[in-house]
């Protein structure tokens, strides 16, 4: 007897484990320029306290343009870790194996520290991410006049915060587990897709780790410039 699938298409891609593994493919690279664009925003504070707050306002003054980006930023992140535990789930149920356990066609795993702690990075950088909304986002609202426009004075807020060695080395170790989860995160996400074969696999492995640690200490620079003075 034949089982009808009534459901949706998109529900039963989502529900297959091919579906899950092109959504944390596809949401994973999304997030991951989002966070390589943030990173670059982070260091024009390292250059210049009145572009930085004049990047932010520019930001800011976007609109509804910026409610889109952060809606579908927000849908990202929400898919991406749903379809993450989701897999995690169904390896422990089906075989007891690690989703992040993957192997590339005609070549050695990639199994790796970074590969095994996947969830644990992952759920990290989710508390983490409600914790940095909180404290920058919706933080302190400092204002400041340049050239005659008034806007907020970001560039304050995050100096006082990254002044505190609980923030300052805090962020910085997060960012670690971040530089961690995008070193394997980047190449599993294109192997989801099915765009490498066993030459672009190791080429793209290799990549994701310049990537990874470029990221981190990007992240990690402006903290520790901040609580040491250098800023």
């Amino acid at each position: 007897m034949t089982v009808t699938d009534n459901r949706p298409k998109i529900l039963s891609f989502y529900a297959s484990p091919i579906g899950k593994k092109i959504i944390t493919g596809v949401t994973g690279l999304g997030l991951s320029l989002f966070v390589l664009f943030h990173m670059t925003g982070n260091l024009v504070l390292l250059s210049s306290y009145q572009a930085y707050n004049q990047l932010a306002h520019f930001i800011d003054r976007l609109g509804i343009l910026l409610y889109v980006v952060e809606f579908v930023l927000l849908g990202l992140a929400i898919f991406h870790v749903a379809a993450a535990i989701e897999i995690r789930l169904n390896s422990y149920k089906a075989r007891g194996t690690n989703y992040s356990q993957l192997k590339s066609a005609g070549a050695p795993s990639k199994q790796s520290i970074s590969s095994r702690t996947m969830i644990v990075t992952g759920l990290v950088l989710l508390v983490f991410l409600v914790f940095h909304l909180l404290t920058f986002k919706f933080g302190t609202y400092y204002s400041t006049s340049i050239n005659g426009v008034e806007m907020r004075d970001l560039a304050k807020l995050v100096i006082e915060k990254f002044q505190h060695p609980l923030y300052a080395f805090g962020y910085a170790g997060v960012m670690i587990f971040l530089g961690f989860h995008l070193r394997h995160g980047v190449w599993s996400g294109f192997q989801s897709l099915g765009l490498l074969d066993s030459r672009l696999s190791s080429l793209v492995y290799a990549i994701a780790l310049i990537l990874a640690v470029f990221i981190a200490i990007g992240f990690i620079a402006l903290p520790l410039a901040i609580y040491f003075g250098y800023l």
